[in-house]
């Protein structure tokens, strides 16, 4: 598959992840919600690693790619904490848009972190999805 599929089927996945963590971090505290589905998400990865891995793949990993990982997972968590927050005192419909303002995020920060190209259509997009984003959290 290549990295279109992957991108969809994770946007489907996301998509459904705000439903079932809206319904079930109703009446619940909201950092607790986060504990709990990231429990299983631990869980089912590692699961996921261990069937899969190829033999010395832990121990290949750098001193480098060690930090840039524990920061992106401080980052995730941070994300998670702040998204499952939103959807206890917002609508999924608002919460959701406004969350995928990381698009526009991402395509800022990688011209500035990652050196990739700012072109006019990564721009325009940006700009739509920020609008889209607006639109659908005042709405």
């Amino acid at each position: 598959m290549n990295w279109i599929l992957w991108s969809l089927l994770s946007a489907l996945f996301a998509a459904a992840t705000a439903i079932l963590a809206k319904i079930g971090v109703a009446g619940i505290d909201s950092n607790l919600a986060t504990a709990i589905r990231t429990s299983v998400i631990l869980i089912f990865t590692w699961g996921i690693a261990i069937a899969l891995r190829k033999p010395g793949a832990l121990s290949a990993i750098t001193s480098h790619t060690w930090t840039f990982l524990v920061l992106s997972g401080l980052a995730t968590g941070l994300s998670w904490l702040c998204y499952f927050r939103a959807l206890q005192l917002g609508p999924a419909s608002r919460v959701a848009p406004v969350d995928k303002l990381s698009v526009a995020f991402v395509i800022i920060f990688a011209a500035l972190f990652l050196g990739e190209d700012l072109t006019p259509v990564k721009a325009i997009g940006g700009l739509l999805i920020t609008a889209g984003a607006i639109t659908l959290a005042l709405g």
